[in-house]
């Protein structure tokens, strides 16, 4: 480990901003626990509320004829319309920004939506782009039939382990690399330091997904990803109750030395009097060009009412990440005893191989959502989604209840064989998320699940769930 990423054993030493800096007058450094709690927020002025109300308002009152100039030329600084801005949605930016370590964030109604942005905000029709192939199956879409019918290529990764594929693969007109941190639902955890050294040796941005382990157990900006996205709607949420997505710049990346490879971020703009947005905003060119460029002209506006349940779950997502990865793991061993299963696909096993890598970027724990594989294929999963009880059977991740699906038939049904294939989903692949309940009663309802799977209703497994209790 390199000396610049070494040293993040504790929260303390990870730099989550200060007290002074959130406005509570003091120097000190947050550890995560606490910026999750007190980060962008401040008590509210009017009436003292402790908790940021929930502004539901359209637009907002000009004084007169001066004051709407004013905030129009940005001279005010205040707010113009919540499809641009929102202080609901501004408090919950500034949450998940602190988080993760970045310079600023934009919520968006959906993590498909912040995906978009942060991919719209760099390309243009003949660009190209380098992309892992292990990721969410609605942004392989995004990237292969949306924006490739807008004249934007991208190739996929063969194998993301090998950084010499990825640094062959880069063209003249490549304007960036994509990855998933912890890819759903293979966790086929990437290398995120060495893909982003790849990309800046090509003076070339990283932007990763890390919805799946969240800034708790892996902060990729420290590892030098330069844009960060999430579905909101997963961990940071929490609860399955809301929907948005969120974009996290980090301000390493050099935008104006990029030597015109984007133009559009250097070259000056009517809109901003006659300055470029690296000129005019420096590291955060990217970040204000897609707020204001993108995301307020094609209008993925989060809901007030969403990004306030979305940064009222971060109030607690240390807490139910340790709890997820703990339960997880705890389910894991047990799959792994079993002779049905062909394989189980999660960084905490020893025998994984991406479990080195675990070892260097999710220390804290490995999340949550993996996948596991039935020797006897889609008969195999389907006796046994059928035969869940506790687990509930639906779509999410990420919720503090346990959640189980077959990728085959549900989120990649419309993806060929061979693609499927490409990302290690076959017939008998099973995805769990992996929630926050007594981890005996999960493995209880494993245990009858199986027992159903068998034949042999009410018989118990060889390997029990006290026998994994005194081992995990």
């Amino acid at each position: 480990m390199s000396e610049q990423h070494a040293g993040h054993d504790t929260e303390r030493e990870r730099g989550f901003g200060t007290e002074r800096e959130r406005g509570f007058g003091t120097e000190r450094e947050w550890g995560f626990g606490t910026a999750q709690i007190h980060a962008g927020s401040q008590p509210e002025g009017a009436f003292g509320a402790r908790i940021d109300p929930i502004y539901l308002t359209a637009g907002y009152v000009f004084q007169d004829f001066d004051h709407a100039e004013a905030r129009f030329a940005g001279e005010d600084g205040g707010w113009v319309y919540s499809r641009i801005a929102n202080p609901t949605v501004a408090a919950a930016e500034r949450r998940i920004a602190a988080l993760e370590g970045g310079i600023g964030a934009i919520l968006t109604a959906s993590g498909q939506a912040a995906t978009t942005v942060a991919l719209l905000a760099l390309l243009h029709a003949g660009d190209h782009v380098v992309s892992a192939p292990s990721i969410y199956e609605g942004t392989r879409s995004v990237l292969r039939d949306t924006l490739g019918g807008l004249g934007v290529d991208t190739t996929f990764v063969e194998y993301p382990a090998d950084l010499d594929e990825w640094r062959r693969l880069i063209r003249p007109n490549t304007k960036l690399l994509f990855a998933e941190t912890l890819p759903n639902p293979k966790n086929d955890l990437v290398d995120v330091q060495g893909i982003a050294d790849v990309a800046h040796a090509a003076g070339l941005p990283l932007i990763v997904d890390n919805t799946i382990p969240t800034p708790y157990l892996l902060r990729p900006l420290e590892w030098g990803a330069d844009v960060v996205v999430h579905s909101a709607s997963k961990f940071l949420a929490g609860h399955g109750a809301a929907l948005g997505g969120a974009v996290v710049s980090g301000d390493r990346f050099d935008w104006s030395g990029s030597d015109g490879r984007f133009a559009h971020l250097t070259d000056p703009q009517p809109a901003l009097h006659g300055e470029s947005w690296a000129s005019g905003f420096g590291p955060a060119a990217y970040l204000e060009h897609a707020r204001r460029s993108v995301a307020s002209r094609i209008g993925p506006s989060v809901s007030p009412f969403n990004a306030f349940l979305i940064k009222q779950g971060t109030e607690t997502l240390s807490l139910r990440l340790r709890q997820h990865s703990a339960n997880a793991l705890t389910v894991a061993r047990w799959l792994e005893a079993q002779p049905e299963v062909e394989s189980v696909d999660y960084t905490g096993l020893p025998g994984n191989p991406f479990h080195e890598l675990a070892r260097k970027y999710l220390p804290r724990g490995q999340g949550s959502v993996f996948a596991f594989t039935f020797r006897a294929g889609k008969p195999a999963a389907r006796s046994f989604i059928d035969a869940l009880d506790l687990f509930t059977r639906m779509t999410h991740i990420g919720d503090v209840r346990s959640l189980a699906l077959h990728p085959a038939t549900t989120t990649h049904s419309k993806a060929s064989p061979e693609d499927r294939a490409a990302v290690g989903i076959g017939d008998g692949t099973v995805r769990l998320s992996v929630g926050i309940e007594e981890p005996e009663d999960l493995l209880a309802d494993l245990e009858q699940a199986f027992a159903v799977l068998r034949g042999v209703t009410g018989e118990t497994t060889d390997v029990t769930s006290d026998d994994v209790a005194t081992t995990a």
